[in-house]
């Protein structure tokens, strides 16, 4: 997470009674908020336009969560985002403000080069319900980017291919039976499906030698 207003600049003014430079000069923010880093924390001599302080608005903070590139292909400006795991008692509620337009490269754990991009969202739960967030604190996003009334799911490992048609093994007394179903929706972890009942017990990662 970041702060919209990011390594501002300051601007140094010496005041008229004191023209001394080595007897100090006030140094003026241009926003009210608060000190978030001291860039140079002992005695020395800057350059012109050299940062000496970071400011941030705590009130005023922003998501920022990198994407794989055929994720953010399905999101949109305005879609709901459940902001969950930052340390809160209760996840927090936020709304895609935009998709950054260019891409970068990133390596995976596994050592695998990723093309992402970043998408920014904006908190819309009330402030008070997230005093305790900060600069740079991690948070899981969830973003809905299709909403079903009343859908079937089944995880995705009891899915498999036999011929051009999705599949599924379903136990009834005892006994596993395959079944072709249709997949209308799919996710990383679950899928929509017709042709399954609501309660049915399926068979997560069936082995080859399952037949019914």
């Amino acid at each position: 997470m970041h702060f919209c207003d990011d390594r501002l600049p300051v601007r140094a003014l010496q005041s008229a009674s004191n023209p001394d430079p080595s007897e100090g000069f006030p140094v003026l923010s241009p926003i009210d908020g608060r000190v978030l880093r001291v860039e140079l924390e002992s005695e020395s001599v800057v350059s012109m336009a050299a940062p000496l302080v970071e400011l941030g608005d705590p009130g005023d903070l922003e998501v920022a969560v990198d994407v794989l590139t055929t994720d953010a292909a399905r999101i949109s400006q305005g879609d709901k985002v459940t902001i969950a795991r930052w340390g809160g008692p209760s996840d927090l509620q936020g709304v895609v403000r935009r998709v950054e337009p260019s891409s970068f490269t990133k390596i995976s754990a596994l050592g695998v080069e990723e093309q992402r991009v970043w998408v920014v969202i904006d908190i819309v739960s009330p402030r008070q319900t997230w005093t305790s967030l900060g600069d740079g604190y991690r948070v899981e996003a969830n973003i809905v980017v299709d909403q079903i009334d009343k859908a079937i799911v089944v995880p995705m490992g009891a899915l498999f291919r036999r011929g051009d048609a999705w599949s599924i093994f379903v136990v009834d007394q005892g006994r596993a039976y395959r079944r072709e179903i249709e997949v209308t929706r799919r996710s990383a972890r679950l899928a929509v499906a017709q042709g399954i009942r609501p309660g049915e017990i399926v068979v997560v990662y069936p082995p080859a030698s399952l037949t019914d």
